[in-house]
């Protein structure tokens, strides 16, 4: 295989590249319906209780799948890690609830882009794995996207609501982190079982300090809620069994394209031009990190199928640092 093909992490051909495009492309529409449907719901709920009635309606939905696939590999040595990777996943799900309810709509999930910046420098800084310059010059450049978005100086751009943003996105790319940690021992459902297992009743002890019982009407908005969530879960898991992740990534950032569409028929909002740079160049930043995260996989792919012990690559971390 030749340098340049090696250098662009591209779709399969045909019938096949379609269907996993048209998979991401439907996770990043549920993933906007979710997240305009917990926007909506901060203008009754507590972001808190939200996060809890997220995690228990997508437990509800996710059973089946767990029936099927068993508890018997739950067995490990490391509960610890675990429980810390669901502690900070709900961090993160809490501030991302939170700015939902204070951000307009399309800012919010320009900025939530931000997550792969922040997994890359922790990937550098804490599993010191080797970031390269040209890594390190997109990180840089996707900070700048931020930038352009909040404009610093304006101040009714930079708000809390902005920081809650980023802050969830550094705890998601720290849940990043964790992920690839465990699944150098753990298998990838056992990783998503606990997952699910640990994070509804967790998130129920801070809501039953801000508890009021829903409204009737939004038992079944919660209802849907949960229902999209997981259906944006199973279009994602799809996608990346047809195609590498690499090569279908930029699609998902089509959630601006929905999330500005929403917010102009939901809530009445149109995105400004900055927020629409500054999520480019985000976005851009994001899409060149994860291509060169494919082309080093694959040279270590190579290495270790040529290598005399002909160990098997790595497998790619699953995307789990969603906070929807």
């Amino acid at each position: 295989m030749s340098r340049r093909s090696l250098a662009f992490a591209v779709a399969p051909p045909g019938h096949a590249a379609l269907v996993a495009i048209s998979w991401m492309i439907g996770a990043a529409f549920f993933f906007s319906i979710l997240s305009a449907i917990i926007r909506h719901l901060t203008g009754e709920m507590h972001p808190l209780e939200i996060a809890f009635f997220r995690n228990l309606f997508g437990l509800v939905f996710m059973l089946p799948w767990l029936a099927r696939s068993g508890f018997g590999s739950l067995r490990t040595g490391r509960f610890g890690l675990y429980l810390w990777r669901t502690m900070v996943g709900l961090l993160s799900m809490f501030a991302w609830f939170w700015a939902l309810g204070l951000l307009p709509f399309a800012q919010a999930v320009a900025l939530s882009f931000t997550t792969p910046l922040f997994a890359t420098m922790g990937a550098a800084l804490i599993l010191k794995e080797r970031v390269r310059l040209r890594r390190w010059t997109a990180t840089i450049a996707g900070f700048i996207g931020v930038l352009v978005i909040l404009r610093p100086g304006a101040a009714e751009a930079l708000n809390i609501g902005a920081i809650l943003v980023i802050v969830s996105c550094a705890l998601s790319g720290a849940t990043t982190l964790m992920v690839k940690d465990l699944l150098r021992t753990e298998s990838s459902s056992a990783v998503v079982t606990y997952m699910v297992l640990l994070m509804t009743p967790i998130s129920l002890v801070p809501a039953l300090f801000v508890w009021t019982w829903p409204h009737p009407a939004t038992w079944l908005i919660m209802l849907g809620m949960g229902l999209v969530a997981t259906a944006g879960h199973l279009c994602i898991t799809h996608s990346y069994k047809l195609a590498d992740a690499s090569a279908v990534l930029p699609y998902d950032y089509t959630r601006m394209i929905f999330a500005a569409a929403i917010g102009y028929v939901w809530f009445a909002e149109v995105p400004d031009r900055w927020t629409w740079i500054g999520a480019g160049i985000i976005a851009a930043s994001a899409i060149y990190i994860a291509h060169r995260e494919a082309l080093y996989g694959q040279a270590t792919a190579t290495r270790s199928v040529s290598s005399p012990a002909g160990m098997p690559a790595t497998q790619p971390a699953p995307v789990e640092g969603r906070a929807d």
